[in-house]
């Protein structure tokens, strides 16, 4: 069974993201984590940054140019589907996704030059999508 698209509403960030890895033992500057989306994830391989392009570390390599859409939250921990129901008609459109979850919600990072694609798949699949003004 699907998840009911009807219940999910995303909207847009404003701003230019940066997707980086750099080496577990990286430091990250206090004032780094002043930005208003920044996602860290530490495996024993890697060290991944998402944030605003203007905070990237300089010293990672890094992926520039992606938009940021949220789902409105907070979301169950009971839901099924929620990321699924989302990539599918990305995928279908040919749309590359970078997704992180929280504990709250979920976001999808897609290139900025393909956002109005994305914003305009997910409406046509049901979802109601609020773009930044």
């Amino acid at each position: 069974m699907k998840f009911p698209r009807e219940l999910l509403t995303l909207e847009t960030t404003p701003g230019s993201f940066a997707i980086c890895r750099g080496p577990t033992n990286a430091p990250l500057p206090e004032a780094f984590f002043s930005g208003d989306f920044v996602c860290v994830t530490k495996t024993k391989d890697e060290l991944s940054v998402v944030c605003e392009e203007s905070r990237s570390p300089p010293n990672f390599a890094r992926e520039l140019g992606w938009s940021l859409l949220k789902v409105r939250g907070p979301l169950d921990f009971g839901l099924v589907g929620i990321l699924s129901s989302l990539t599918e008609p990305l995928s279908e459109a040919g749309l590359s996704v970078f997704a992180v979850s929280t504990y709250e919600t979920d976001y999808l990072l897609l290139r900025q030059e393909r956002l109005a694609e994305a914003v305009a798949a997910l409406r046509d699949a049901g979802f109601t999508v609020h773009e930044a003004s």
